[in-house]
């Protein structure tokens, strides 16, 4: 009786397992469900903008919703440390800035997971620049030569940046390394209040994204001297770069890239990678982009590591010269 027992268990436990494994994995071949695209910023943010024009084309590519989830927290480390310890199956991505993959992890002394080795990149997905503004009423320069000159005569001088340790502090630390301008940094939590005092004279310089400073500028609220970019904006085309303006030093873009967890197995990799690199080639996603205020850079995994290593690098002398430091 006892031996009877024991095989029908056996027959049923081999049946059970057929049913779970056998045919779903035969049926369901990736993407069988919606996946989730992390967003460690607030809605209505920069990447939260570029995640959103990107999800609809590559949810058509795929057959499958893609849905946004931001959290925002901890300089993206709350949402970044969410995909890292999601299961590696696919169905969860993250979106992000450099922030995340460069900055954090010199200015972070301590993170909940290890950038370097927690995620999979699938592709960087393009840039935007990050550019020098200027009250009108406080400053006269209308170029990045005339600020260097002026700011000679001028004392208190400061400006702000959307956040301690962030990209636009990198970069207003390289503008006063090039161009010898003294100038307090005016850490802000956020682009919007860094913008709003800015445009209310509290603060007579800030360096922000294109994609943020576009409006105001073409409202004349704010004059624009110089993008950190290698080359002009599609969206402000009229100004000049930082090299132009005679600074070659200064060359730095906010970039943003999706990646996936760690250990996502090759062949889903492989269908997420050719499906974000053949969105990036459609004209209806990069005119997109370029109407929002970004620049179009599809880089593929192996450019994403060589950028990150080689920018990290970077970052680390310069948080060094300019005592940068968020713990």
């Amino acid at each position: 009786m006892t031996q009877r027992r024991r095989r029908l268990c056996t027959l049923v436990l081999t049946a059970l397992g057929a049913f779970a494994h056998g045919p779903a994995s035969a049926q369901d071949p990736y993407p069988s469900r919606p996946i989730r695209l992390v967003v460690p910023f607030p809605p209505g943010g920069s990447t939260d903008v570029i995640g959103r024009i990107l999800s609809k084309s590559l949810g058509e590519r795929l057959r499958q919703p893609i849905v946004l989830d931001n959290k925002p927290g901890a300089g993206t480390v709350l949402g970044a440390d969410t995909v890292a310890k999601s299961p590696a199956d696919g169905y969860t991505l993250l979106l992000s800035a450099a922030t995340t993959y460069t900055v954090n992890p010199v200015v972070l002394k301590k993170m909940p997971y290890d950038a370097a080795t927690a995620f999979e990149p699938l592709g960087i997905v393009g840039s935007t620049p990050l550019i020098l503004l200027a009250n009108p009423t406080h400053i006269k320069a209308g170029t990045l030569k005339d600020l260097a000159v002026e700011s000679r005569s001028l004392t208190d001088l400061a400006y702000g940046s959307f956040g301690n340790g962030s990209s636009a502090h990198f970069a207003g630390e390289m503008l006063l390394a090039a161009t010898e301008i003294k100038a307090l940094h005016v850490p802000y939590k956020g682009s919007a209040p860094a913008m709003t005092d800015l445009i209310g004279g509290q603060i007579p310089l800030s360096v922000d994204t294109v994609v943020a400073a576009a409006p105001q500028i073409k409202a004349g609220k704010v004059r624009a001297l110089a993008v950190t970019s290698a080359q002009r904006s599609q969206l402000l085309p009229q100004v000049p770069t930082a090299t132009e303006s005679g600074y070659p030093a200064v060359v730095f873009s906010t970039w943003f890239a999706i990646v996936a967890p760690k250990g996502v197995p090759e062949p889903v990799r492989a269908k997420l990678e050719a499906a974000l690199a053949e969105i990036m080639k459609e004209k209806a996603t990069r005119d997109q982009l370029v109407a929002s205020g970004y620049e179009p850079e599809y880089g593929t995994p192996a450019s994403y590591r060589n950028r990150v290593a080689a920018e990290i690098e970077r970052l680390r002398i310069i948080a060094a010269r300019s005592k940068i430091s968020v713990d």
